[in-house]
């Protein structure tokens, strides 16, 4: 009895596989045989390496945009970098002139008071010039020493006033913005 319910088992297996392939083709047509199936399978194909190829070439295209635009920002960065100083060398030229006039002029004056003068109205434009650059001098004599802002070149007794306090100024000292770009020289009181 066992081998007539394998055989029977083994029927309805067959069956279901037949209704199985049977659905499947009712929802998957065959046209015409397999040559018009592997002829569409080809169309397909070439279709979608066409349309790979375009994607490729404009990969390729928007690379290559790509490094145009970062050598173009690569280039204004350095050129803004080459000439970041134009305003202040503009602004400074005209000072330059001024020297070159009063220059000029000391060969032909006498009165030196007028050869101080036209040099001090040149100094008050270059420090005014600075000024508006974020250029400040720093103010030191009668000041503590200070390390952020002093370079001590020596101490000298002064009874007049505390140790460590600047008394006298060699060299002056330039702040830019929020940083020393130059520190003061001076001439410290001992202790």
């Amino acid at each position: 009895m066992s081998k007539q319910k394998e055989k029977d088992e083994n029927k309805e297996e067959m069956n279901e596989n037949q209704n199985e392939d049977q659905e499947l083709n009712e929802a998957f047509p065959v046209e015409n045989g397999t040559t018009n199936q592997s002829e569409n399978l080809e169309e397909k194909v070439k279709a979608l390496e066409l349309e790979i190829n375009q994607y490729k070439e404009l990969a390729l295209r928007k690379a290559a945009e790509f490094e145009n635009y970062k050598r173009r920002t690569e280039n204004d960065q350095l050129n803004l970098l080459k000439y970041a100083a134009e305003s202040v060398i503009i602004k400074l030229l005209s000072t330059v002139d001024d020297l070159e006039r009063s220059l000029a002029h000391m060969t032909d004056e006498s009165d030196v008071d007028k050869i101080k003068e036209g040099i001090q109205l040149v100094y008050n434009k270059l420090i005014k010039t600075l000024d508006e650059q974020g250029v400040k001098k720093i103010e030191s004599i009668g000041k503590p020493f200070s390390v952020e802002f002093h370079e001590a070149l020596m101490q000298r007794a002064d009874d007049s006033v505390p140790a460590h306090t600047v008394i006298d100024e060699l060299e002056t000292g330039y702040i830019y913005k929020d940083r020393v770009i130059r520190h003061a020289k001076v001439i410290v009181s001992e202790d």
